[in-house]
């Protein structure tokens, strides 16, 4: 099997043009023409993921996050990125990244966030114009009205998110639910006009906190945290393609923020 059957298929669901400008979704080190034995799933392709590709034989690495975002002045081993790219030459290790292509689009980020937290009747937050089912952010409702603490909890626990900040509880019981993976305060304004009870992210910044304005509440669980279930979309997709290649999640946490509790 070629590097190319494995990104066609994911290309099928989230093609590359659905990704932002500022991304650099697709094959970041390697040649799609390159034969592909197995493959490791993952969120950020760390140095301790290539390392870990390199243990258990796996030639392909499928990351969220793009290894590189930006232009490259030079390959060292003094600098992190340098290291990764180097290691993972060497070892014929190929690096392919599904990023804002796989936020934009239903069954993708959003939508498996959206089933970890029971909602239904769910639909794009913010279309993209003139397409259809491709934009930022989800909407959902679920099944029934939760106390906003039971609401907390979940998310604390299935999410496994240490440091969850939110605003002030300006509803007891909520119902209808906004989501975004990873930096999404830019949709809050999307969320407010959905009458979302509740907008669920990552990485929001301070001031930004006021813009809820006793309108909304604002749950910020942590970019890692709100993306971490991506590399479960990968693996099935894959799988249900391909039953028998070789594939599996990566072991390593990769959240480089660590919480004091």
């Amino acid at each position: 099997m070629k590097i190319q059957d494995i990104t066609s298929v994911i290309e099928t669901l989230a093609p590359l043009g659905y990704q932002e400008a500022y991304d650099n979704a697709g094959l970041n080190v390697g040649n799609l023409n390159d034969e592909v034995e197995s493959a490791l799933v993952c969120l950020d392709c760390t140095e301790e993921v290539v390392d870990e590709a390199i243990s258990i034989g796996a030639d392909l690495i499928i990351a969220h996050h793009p290894l590189i975002f930006g232009g490259i002045k030079q390959v060292s081993s003094s600098d992190w990125l340098g290291r990764i790219l180097i290691k993972a030459i060497k070892h014929n290790i190929s690096i392919y990244a599904v990023h804002t292509n796989l936020d934009n689009v239903i069954n993708g980020v959003n939508t498996k966030i959206c089933e970890k937290i029971g909602l239904i009747n769910t639909k794009i937050l913010a279309p993209k114009p003139g397409m259809d089912n491709v934009g930022d952010g989800m909407i959902g409702e679920l099944k029934q009205e939760m106390l906003l603490d039971d609401l907390l909890d979940l998310l604390k626990n299935d999410f496994k998110a240490k440091g969850i900040r939110y605003t002030e509880i300006i509803k007891e019981k909520v119902r209808k639910i906004a989501v975004c993976g990873g930096s999404g305060s830019f949709l809050l304004s999307d969320a407010i006009a959905e009458n979302a009870d509740v907008f669920i992210t990552g990485d929001f910044k301070y001031h930004q906190f006021f813009d809820a304005n006793n309108e909304i509440v604002i749950i910020d669980i942590g970019h890692y945290e709100s993306e971490q279930y991506t590399s479960e979309v990968i693996y099935d997709l894959i799988k249900e393609n391909f039953p028998k290649f070789a594939i599996r999640f990566s072991g390593i946490n990769t959240n480089p923020i660590k919480y004091l509790i």
